[in-house]
């Protein structure tokens, strides 16, 4: 492994409806360890609810207020707040705030940076479709080679309600 630097705003990234990703370390570059990536979130965005099978991710609020739920675990934290939510657990993050937010997403193991960069690309390729991407049979496959399974769980429509959330795309 050798020296990693990306300087501020640097980066890849790939644009998502109201969530993005800028990867700041890909696992290829640490034998598989760990990626890193930053997510920003516009005002009103939540992640569709899904669940690891192999990762765990570590979260680290930069800017606004983000809410997460994981498992029957929730809370939102402004800069500087840190959460983990466990492999196994079915979890989502919003923006709870006014204003726009941003996390550090430390994935461990490294590897899942790479669904990001798929996801964009099968979104580009049925930009009309996007509303129901979970519809077709490529995003079932995506998901089936990361291992992620997407979900309802019955506390989603709580959470959009309290947070005035425009419901997940995917």
């Amino acid at each position: 492994m050798s020296v990693t630097v990306v300087r501020p705003g640097e980066g890849p990234s790939v644009e998502l409806p109201g969530f993005g990703a800028v990867f700041k370390l890909f696992s290829r570059d640490n034998g598989g360890v760990v990626s890193i990536v930053e997510h920003p979130f516009a005002v009103g965005t939540i992640t569709a609810p899904h669940q690891h099978t192999r990762e765990d991710e570590h979260s680290i609020v930069l800017a606004g207020e983000i809410g997460f739920r994981s498992g029957d675990s929730e809370v939102v934290l402004g800069p500087g707040g840190y959460i983990t939510k466990p492999r196994g657990e079915m979890h989502a993050m919003w923006n709870a705030g006014t204003t726009p937010g941003r996390i550090i997403e430390v994935i461990t193991p490294g590897g899942f940076e790479n669904y990001f960069r798929d996801l964009g690309d099968l979104m580009s390729a049925h930009p009309a479709g996007s509303a129901k991407l979970h519809d077709l049979p490529e995003f079932a496959a995506l998901a089936a080679k990361y291992g992620l399974t997407y979900g309802t769980p019955p506390w989603l429509d709580d959470v959009i309600t309290r947070y005035s959330l425009t419901p997940p795309t995917h």
